[in-house]
């Protein structure tokens, strides 16, 4: 697997770390300007400022067609599988087959 592709994985998975953070706090405190001042919000925007930094060196060494395609697969990928072992969602079968499609087409694009 060529580096491009680790940072992609990587970036999204900081992406996806982030998002659950959020979702395990912004319930509790609201869309409220103390929820932007508190500690958990300054990690939030910390690790996706990381993440951003790697999605824009991905953007230079990768076509932009198949960079967006990459962080889409990998964004569902990791989405539904801490999504069933972290917060206990299960989805429909039909939707697994969704789910299964677009890492096959991140296996065909990766190692394309």
């Amino acid at each position: 697997m060529n580096w491009p592709v680790v940072v992609i994985i990587g970036t999204q998975m900081l992406f996806t770390a982030s998002d659950l953070l959020a979702r395990a706090y912004m319930p509790k405190q609201g869309f409220a300007l103390t929820t932007f001042l508190s500690g958990w919000f300054l990690a939030y925007f910390s690790i996706r400022m990381i993440a951003m930094f790697g999605q824009l060196y991905v953007f230079t060494s990768i076509e932009l067609g198949k960079t967006m395609a990459l962080f889409g697969a990998i964004s569902i990928l990791l989405a539904n599988l801490l999504g069933f072992l972290v917060l206990k969602e299960v989805l429909s079968p039909g939707a697994y087959v969704g789910v299964t499609l677009a890492i096959i087409a991140f296996l065909v694009l990766a190692l394309t």
